[in-house]
């Protein structure tokens, strides 16, 4: 096969203890899946329903990036989430089912231009200038496997050594594996897919020059700088 040019790049996500790389297909992510971040967002954290958005499989980028302030925005927002990396094909799971479709889990940013996103939302057009832009997926190195304490797990994000924010992974709206039974009756998952969960509340703007790192209890940590 020959192609008019070279092809890009495979994105990819390193993988905990290895040289190997986890190939990145599709990025899926869930919004409003912590009540207090509905709240904070003006959202009834009722237990509806709930929504998913994309982002392009090369808005993947490693921990340790500096991340270049994005044009557009003057509102720059972390949103700090467990990933959870797919490495089976896999269509309308039941919720019982649906961890065998698991790889392993991450820790993963899902950097938004809030202004362009709740203005979009205001008017009722798709998000995808408020989160779908280069660099807005950075995701720290998988580990391969199930977390022993993954309800249990406490999940947080600090800017230059601040506590924004924190939570524990049972206060999700909706756990992992209804969230990967949800996304695989809408879709056919397949391998290289990930699914970032939600963040819990405490978003906040960022600025050049600042320091971020996420962490989740059992996963190695992301740290991103901004540019």
């Amino acid at each position: 096969m020959t192609f008019v040019f070279t092809p890009p790049t495979q994105p990819s996500v390193a993988v905990e203890d290895s040289d190997d790389r986890f190939p990145v297909r599709r990025i899926f992510c869930v919004g409003r899946n912590y009540a207090a971040h509905a709240r904070e967002m003006g959202k009834d954290p009722d237990r509806e329903p709930p929504f998913f958005f994309t982002k392009p499989a090369d808005a993947v980028c490693d921990s340790g990036t500096a991340v270049s302030y994005p044009p557009l925005t003057e509102n720059f927002h972390h949103e700090i989430e467990l990933v959870v990396a797919v490495g089976a094909e896999a269509h309308n799971l039941s919720v019982a089912d649906a961890l065998s479709a698991v790889w392993g889990y991450g820790v993963g940013i899902d950097l938004t231009r809030r202004d362009l996103q709740l203005q979009a939302r205001d008017m009722g057009r798709p998000w995808d200038w408020g989160k779908s832009f280069d660099q807005s997926a950075p995701c720290g190195p998988l580990h391969r496997g199930h977390l022993a304490a993954l309800d249990s797990a406490k999940i947080s994000l600090s800017v230059n050594g601040e506590v924004r924010q924190t939570s524990e992974l049972r206060s999700l709206i909706w756990s992992v594996p209804e969230i990967v039974s949800l996304c695989s009756a809408a879709v056919v998952l397949k391998p290289g897919d990930l699914i970032f969960t939600g963040t819990p509340d405490g978003v906040s703007a960022v600025s050049p020059g600042d320091t971020l790192v996420g962490s989740v209890d059992g996963l190695q940590e992301i740290a991103i700088s901004i540019l």
